[in-house]
């Protein structure tokens, strides 16, 4: 067995969540492991990618991961500010629970890469040169300039027309005589039905569905250990069935009647047998050895009702309508989720990557919050 198949047997054991659908992960891993030596292509790959296969890490991403291993070792720090989705994507899968104890079952195969991203020269950016317009030409070859001046002739011409008509037209008005070419009776358009708004090129936090929701049920998979089955009222007609990998953080006897925030619009998944219809959203602290010390609710303000929108604060986002389900190909929720986290005082916010603005996750009620870990991811 080879050491990249160790290592990720040893992740697999550490976590059976990662096994996943094992003929997407065949396929990710066919479709990645050439990219490795082409780390451009591979930076273009992951840009939109939280994971390589749906919401959740594989062995697909254990697997790639371990083969950049050496590579992030060794590469420069000049090169790590012109791949930066590569870097984003390796520093996130270096810190999954699976990784970190094959790491330690196998301390020589792929040990942790150190890298200091806030000492890291900034990315260098160009613009990419203006686009120049070519000089149409028609099918005779003749330039748009001599089409204008035949346009010009022909207006001249019936201008003129038009004055040697004059007098006569005058003579037959004053006469009561009904002109020529009488015009057209203008219809009255119709108003035009406003369209939707189209869909952002760039995913948007108000694209996700958040709501308030509450457990009403929680048990054991019964063909997965990691795994809960919960059935969850978001305010619907009927509740939903949701799979969570939270068998090593929680009691059933703390997630039953919780209230919880639920991501509602990702589409269906089976997980081992049970099709999961939303996902809880969590955060997750690190422990003193770097691996994952817990995992915990984000929760709503006191008094939400199941159904109760979330959403993110600011003026662009707030009074936006979230998508009926997000498009997995489009990638918006494993765009946008790298950047939720929680503050010092506990509440739950989406940074802009781009502006590095902060907005709260809230309810019209107030602001959702971690019970206790501060500076933790959210998942």
């Amino acid at each position: 067995m080879s050491d990249i198949a160790q290592f990720v047997a040893a992740a697999q054991k550490a976590d059976p969540a990662l096994a996943g659908d094992q003929a997407l992960v065949q396929k990710a891993e066919k479709e990645t492991e050439p990219l490795v030596s082409d780390l451009k292509a591979l930076n273009s790959k992951l840009l939109p990618l939280t994971y390589l296969v749906g919401n959740a890490p594989s062995t697909a991403d254990v697997s790639l991961y371990a083969r950049l291993n050496p590579v992030m070792a060794s590469a420069p720090a000049t090169q790590h500010p012109e791949l930066p989705a590569v870097l984003r994507y390796f520093l996130h899968i270096q810190e999954q629970t699976g990784v970190k104890a094959a790491q330690k079952e196998l301390p020589n195969a792929f040990p942790p890469v150190d890298i200091d991203v806030n000492s890291l020269p900034p990315a260098v950016r160009v613009a990419p040169p203006p686009k120049v317009k070519k000089e149409k030409k028609d099918k005779d070859g003749v330039a748009a300039e001599g089409k204008k001046d035949k346009k010009a002739d022909k207006a001249e011409k019936k201008a003129k027309g038009e004055k040697k008509d004059a007098p006569a037209a005058a003579a037959a008005a004053a006469e009561g005589a009904p002109k020529e070419g009488k015009k057209k009776e203008k219809k009255e358009k119709a108003p035009k039905t406003p369209t939707a708004p189209a869909t952002p090129a760039i995913p948007m936090p108000s694209m996700i569905d958040l709501r308030v929701g509450k457990v009403l049920d929680v048990k054991r998979h019964p063909d997965a250990d990691s795994l809960y089955v919960e059935t969850i009222d978001v305010g619907e007609a009927e509740p939903r069935t949701v799979c969570s990998g939270l068998v090593k953080f929680m009691s059933e006897e703390e997630i039953q009647g919780a209230s919880v925030i639920v991501v509602c619009n990702l589409k269906p998944v089976t997980m081992r047998g049970v099709k999961s219809f939303a996902m809880l959203l969590c955060a997750s602290e690190k422990g003193a050895d770097g691996e994952k010390g817990g995992v915990e609710f984000v929760l709503p303000p006191a008094g939400s009702v199941p159904g109760e929108r979330v959403y993110f604060e600011g003026e662009q986002y707030e009074n936006q309508k979230a998508e009926g389900q997000l498009n997995p190909k489009k990638k918006v929720f494993e765009t946008i989720q790298p950047n939720f986290s929680t503050l010092d005082n506990l509440e739950a916010v989406w940074t802009d990557p781009e502006t590095k603005s902060v907005h709260r996750i809230r309810t019209k009620d107030g602001v959702c919050k971690a019970k206790s870990f501060k500076g933790a991811s959210l998942s």
